[in-house]
């Protein structure tokens, strides 16, 4: 593609390579939250008015696994014409970990998502790669009950591929043996730049954001190694 970085090929019919580890996104992956972020920036900003709505949500929408800090400050200074501080900056991500967190614990599970991890925490590491906040991640990952699948649990910052080349330097693993599962655009990107193998999770009446030709499942269920 023009010398753009690709993933690896991702096969679901045992034609892949060995498969030595699995990393997850989080959300829309493990666990069905899509709709409680997206209320979230509704609700964050409602009192600037629908246009200011409609542009949150866009672009909250378009830049999946994408932390929130980089989104709000964003929306802030393009969308409101307002830069935010460092102080107005965590307080806005704070009331928005108070608007999802307890939200996100009670959601639904991706289907299959807990039964994969049960099956294969035992036989090869699981991880964790997510754009949320590490500390409120690690909480509703335990919460949960979730903690004992994953080998370990990565929120933001940093962004996802310097975690994933942290994750193959520290378990010796080959980025061509390990797959990322993820449901965003980012999540791809972050598969090619480091070399691994990539799925997407393309929820059932929802447009694919990956390149033709990417391998995709509707959920967990049909998710092999």
């Amino acid at each position: 593609m023009n010398g753009v970085p690709q993933p690896a090929v991702a096969g679901l019919n045992g034609d892949a390579p060995t498969t030595e580890a699995v990393i997850f996104d989080f959300d829309g992956v493990i666990v069905e939250s899509a709709d409680i972020k997206t209320e979230a920036f509704i609700a964050l900003y409602k009192e600037h008015g629908a246009q200011a709505v409609a542009a949150a949500v866009a672009h909250h929408q378009a830049n999946g696994g994408i932390s929130r800090r980089k989104k709000i400050r964003h929306i802030h200074r393009e969308h409101l014409g307002i830069g935010l501080n460092e102080d107005g900056l965590e307080a806005l991500c704070q009331r928005f970990s108070r608007l999802v967190e307890s939200a996100v614990v009670d959601c639904a599970a991706v289907a299959g998502a807990e039964s994969f991890l049960a099956a294969h925490h035992r036989r090869l590491p699981l991880f964790v790669v997510s754009g949320t906040p590490h500390e409120e991640l690690m909480r509703i990952v335990d919460r949960r009950r979730l903690t004992p699948y994953f080998t370990a649990v990565f929120g933001s910052p940093p962004e996802k591929p310097p975690t994933i080349r942290a994750i193959l330097r520290r378990h010796g693993l080959a980025a061509a043996n390990v797959l990322f599962v993820g449901d965003a655009r980012t999540d791809y990107e972050a598969a090619a730049e480091t070399g691994l193998r990539f799925i997407g999770r393309v929820a059932p009446g929802t447009a694919s954001p990956f390149p033709a030709g990417t391998a995709v499942i509707a959920d967990l269920t049909e998710l092999s190694l």
